[in-house]
């Protein structure tokens, strides 16, 4: 044994651990009951531990409101009538006003490509710290990027500085009508031994 510094060891045990990481799925369907904020700060808290490289701590976290949330609705109603049509549009505006909570996940801009890169993976590692703990308190939840939230109005109306950040990603989140199923690759597909 070294010097060095080993870990304690968790309190729970590696199985309980990758059952539990096994067992968050990806929600799109809520019931209505809107979990308390106090769950979500907390949520936020968890994110914010997340691995960054040399501290950047590039997240920026917009608990949406349903003033914000609407008028990202209607942002999203128009640009898929834009593109679907109306009637795909009109499903789609119930399909997410149907959602009860919202967080929006930015990352600082950075000029420098390498950062860049490494700010938004951080990101994406706090986005995962946040589920899981949503996981832990029986909250599903769902990670979107689509068109609405890369348009240039999105930064507009969370009241946000496109100059200063760009977002990741908005989090719905909420109480699961069902729990969904998922299927991975098997490990033998995705892992290789290098000499």
């Amino acid at each position: 044994m070294t010097d060095r510094a080993r870990l304690e060891p968790s309190p729970i045990s590696t199985q309980d651990a990758a059952a539990f990481i096994r067992g968050r799925r990806t929600v799109d369907q809520f019931t209505g009951e809107i979990p308390a904020e106090s769950i979500i700060r907390e949520a936020v808290e968890v994110a914010r531990w997340a691995p960054n490289h040399h501290l950047t701590q590039p997240w920026r976290f917009y608990l949406l409101g349903p003033d914000t949330k609407q008028a990202l609705v209607d942002l999203n109603t128009r640009l898929v009538a834009a593109r679907k049509g109306d009637e795909v549009a009109s499903a789609k505006r119930e399909r997410w006003q149907a959602v009860p909570g919202w967080l929006a996940v930015t990352c600082a801009n950075d000029a420098d490509p390498v950062v860049a890169r490494e700010d938004y993976a951080a990101c994406a590692c706090a986005i995962q710290n946040l589920a899981l703990y949503l996981h832990s308190a029986g909250i599903g939840s769902k990670w979107i990027s689509g068109e609405a939230t890369q348009h240039a109005d999105f930064m507009s109306i969370l009241g946000a500085d496109p100059q200063q950040e760009y977002c990741v990603g908005v989090i719905w989140y909420g109480y699961a009508k069902r729990r969904p199923r998922s299927q991975r690759t098997g490990l033998d597909h995705i892992l290789s031994s290098c000499p």
